[in-house]
């Protein structure tokens, strides 16, 4: 059993930059796959970026890429997203989730734990 939570997310200008990170509990998480998704007003829950195990791999949606970095620190059990260049079709609640699975999936159907969610709201 994984517990995930979420830092406080933010108000940002567009071109600004922000920082999430989710702490896991209850289970160490550092043998799995760990990722953001992002839900955005009026749309479904979408994909972000994910990271494997080791860290070595990461893994980002076409939205996000060159602008967002997923890293983890297992140590202390927490993914963080680095948000640079945000715009404002980035407003969304970010979402930490946990795969048990040790590939890099995409699909939200392939993640097992979830985290409450934390609002993100890029201004123009």
């Amino acid at each position: 059993q994984v517990q995930l939570v979420e830092s406080r997310g933010g108000l940002v200008q567009a071109g600004g930059s922000l920082r999430l990170s989710c702490a896991a509990s209850g289970r160490t998480s550092s043998r799995y796959t760990m990722g953001w998704f992002r839900q955005a007003p009026g749309k479904e829950r979408a994909f972000v970026a994910c990271i494997s195990t080791s860290g070595s791999s990461t893994y980002y949606t076409d939205a996000v890429n060159g602008r967002f970095t997923i890293s983890r620190d297992n140590a202390k059990n927490t993914v963080y997203l680095q948000m640079n260049s945000l715009k404002p079709e980035d407003t969304a609640v970010y979402i930490c989730a946990v795969s048990l699975l040790i590939g890099a999936p995409t699909n939200q159907d392939e993640y097992n734990y979830w985290g409450q969610g934390t609002q993100v709201t890029v201004s123009s």
